[in-house]
């Protein structure tokens, strides 16, 4: 599927690989682009450059999802491409807080599952739409800094694969971005696992979102190199799990400075 003629909603569009996309979807032609953040000053600021409504959203409520499908609707007629990408960073492990874990499972797994299912009817009717979604390279891998992050995030590429085998040959089409470390308000600048492959700005991957939409690809990787560690994951957990926590100190020692 091509954005051109389409009505495309991004979430997390105020900065970053939301804002990149979105900026794709209208040099691309679609009919109606709808930008949604928490960032409202910010987001108007995406809107107003390629003329696009502008929706202040919290992902991590089903009320304001439902109230952005149906501002973009009441504004443009049907959602044809939806891409929830909208996400959020906390560090933290066992002993990070309730509140945390639940508001990164709300973020990254409830925000998709709320959009496809006031998406997914409308979907079937007209045998046609796309459906995108933001992962991250740890939901293929792991983070070293964050075990909410890591969970969500596996979480997130699972739902995809099952919306996917669910509605893949009726007309709606699913892709999942597994990005590694983009340039964007969540790339700290310090030394990192993520970044060990090189950062990658946020233009260059709403680029490769555009291709894989046309090309109908599932998964969409930033980095190549994923897919490498991907196979060795699968090839050897133990081997893979040993050599993750090597980077792992390896990563503390450069933070370090040693």
């Amino acid at each position: 599927m091509h954005p051109r003629d389409k009505v495309c909603v991004v979430t997390g569009a105020a900065s970053g690989i939301g804002a990149a996309t979105a900026r794709a979807f209208a040099r691309a032609g679609a009919r109606g682009v709808v930008v949604a953040d928490l960032n409202a000053e910010a987001l108007r600021g995406v809107a107003d450059e390629i003329g696009a409504l502008a929706v202040p959203t919290d992902v991590g409520k089903e009320a304001d999802i439902l109230a952005l499908i149906r501002a973009a609707q009441d504004r443009f007629g049907p959602v044809d491409v939806f891409f929830s990408n909208a996400g959020i960073s906390r560090p933290g492990h066992e002993e990070a807080p309730d509140a945390v874990w639940d508001l990164m499972w709300r973020v990254h797994v409830m925000s998709h599952v709320w959009a496809c299912r006031a998406l997914i009817p409308g979907m079937l009717q007209r045998g046609s739409g796309y459906l995108l979604s933001t992962a991250s390279a740890a939901g293929l891998l792991a983070s070293m800094t964050s075990s909410p992050y890591t969970v969500t995030k596996h979480a997130a590429v699972a739902l995809a694969e099952s919306f996917a085998i669910q509605y893949g040959d009726k007309g709606i089409r699913f892709s999942v971005l597994c990005p590694q470390s983009v340039r964007t308000g969540m790339h700290s600048g310090q030394p990192s696992a993520a970044s060990v492959d090189g950062v990658m700005e946020a233009d260059e991957v709403a680029r490769k979102v555009v291709a894989a939409m046309e090309a109908e690809r599932f998964l969409i990787l930033s980095h190549e190199t994923v897919s490498e560690y991907v196979q060795r994951k699968a090839a050897d957990p133990d081997r893979w799990l040993k050599g993750m926590r090597r980077l792992r100190d390896k990563v503390r020692s450069m933070r370090a400075g040693g």
